[in-house]
This record gives structure tokens, sequence and C-alpha cells, in this order.
């Protein structure tokens, strides 16, 4: 059973959900402000943090960066259409993937039983663990490390990394990131892969600027390499 954090601070909004998940099997603690909601991080330990964006005195932003200085915990944002701006900044905060509210309660179990499903990218075919220059990816284990130095990865920044580097020089088009990464079907929004890269390359990269290992083919998409 899924265990997830909601923190929303509309009462309305906050119970619908809570309901709607505990009927698809989740486990659901929620919380109105970002206050009570790190409280109840360490209480409740959850599989997955939905969080609301806008919320007030400590914002959505502002939990997403506390929570990830220290933890891989895999986050959704929630967000009042029209919020652009702060969606971008609650992706380079952290994120691993937002939804646009009002959203029905199946859309929100199916985004949030994508984040949590076990990755398979290294599954057959492929060693257990690889090397390239000063990066260490394992496959099985789910690390990587830089240089001997074991990087914390959010969990979409992991995916990303494992689903690029099981083809390296293949060209992959933002659509086909959010389809095989973050499991999309639909016609998403590219900005989740291109903040996702931002803070990949911010961990794995010696010099972001003159990127080595995630690359920018522009008009096309992202490779992992050459090396």
């Amino acid at each position: 059973m899924p265990r997830v954090l909601l923190v929303e601070d509309d009462p309305f909004v906050r119970e619908g959900v809570q309901l709607g998940l505990r009927r698809r099997g989740h486990d659901v603690r929620a919380a109105g402000t970002g206050e009570d909601g790190l409280a109840a991080l360490a209480e409740f330990r959850p599989d997955l943090l939905l969080l609301d964006l806008m919320l007030p005195g400590m914002t959505g932003v502002e939990v997403c960066r506390q929570v990830r200085a220290h933890s891989q915990l895999p986050i959704i944002m929630l967000t009042a259409r029209g919020d652009d701006f702060d969606v971008v900044i609650g992706l380079e905060a952290g994120a691993d993937d937002y939804i646009v509210k009002p959203a029905r309660t199946e859309v929100i179990d199916a985004r949030i039983r994508a984040v949590l499903r076990r990755m398979d990218d290294g599954s057959t075919g492929r060693p257990a663990i690889e090397v390239y220059g000063d990066l260490t990816i394992d496959r099985i284990g789910l690390t990587v490390s830089k240089a001997g130095r074991p990087l914390t990865l959010a969990p979409s920044e992991l995916r990303l990394l494992l689903h690029l580097s099981a083809a390296p020089e293949q060209v992959f088009s933002r659509q086909q990131l959010l389809e095989n990464v973050w499991e999309h079907t639909f016609h998403a929004d590219g900005r989740l892969v291109d903040a996702c890269v931002a803070r990949l390359r911010g961990k794995i990269e010696n010099e972001i600027g003159n990127p080595r290992y995630v690359q920018t083919l522009r008009g096309f998409g992202y490779r992992f390499g050459p090396l």
C-alpha cells in the first residue's frame, strides 16, 4: 500500500484527494501547511510527497527545497492553472513531476503509481555496473557515484540517467523521454525534461556549460555522450 503525504491548504481539495486516493489503495496522511507537512515526514515516512505549490507561510517550493536537501523522496507538485513561472521554480527545486488542479483522482493515482513504479532500464542485456570516465552507474543497486563519491539523485534524475545511458549516442526527443521516463502517454510539458536535465548536469558534470555526459542536440533532444 503506497504511503502518500498530501500537503494542501484547501480543505475541500485536501479531503477530496485524500478520500479518493484511499479508495484506490493508498495510505494517505494529510497536512494543511508546509510546516505541518515537514513535521509529518519523519513520523509518517511516506513513499511519496504530493505537494501543493501555493501554500500559506512556507510555500511548496520552500518545502520541496528542504526535502530535497537531504532526501530522495519522490515529489509531485499540485499547481493551479496559469502558475507557469512557479512550476519552473518548483521543478528546479527538485520536484519529479507536477499535476495541474483541478485533477481527477484517477489521474493523480496514475501519476503516483508511475513515479513509484520500479525502474526497468537496466533489467536485461547490460552489466550491473558501468563506468564512464569518473562516473559510475550501478544499475542493480540504483546508485551513482562521481570520482568515487556517492551522488544523491532525485528519482526522476536517476531514471533519466539510467534511460539515457542505456543507449549511448542515441538521441531522445523530449516527448520520448516524457513517455519512457515519466510515463506520460500524452503530449506533456517538455519543461519537466529540461529542468531534470539541468539538475542532473549540476550533479554529474564538471562543466555545466560544456557537458560531457548529457548533451543537447538543438531541435532534436538529448543524448548520453559522446564520451
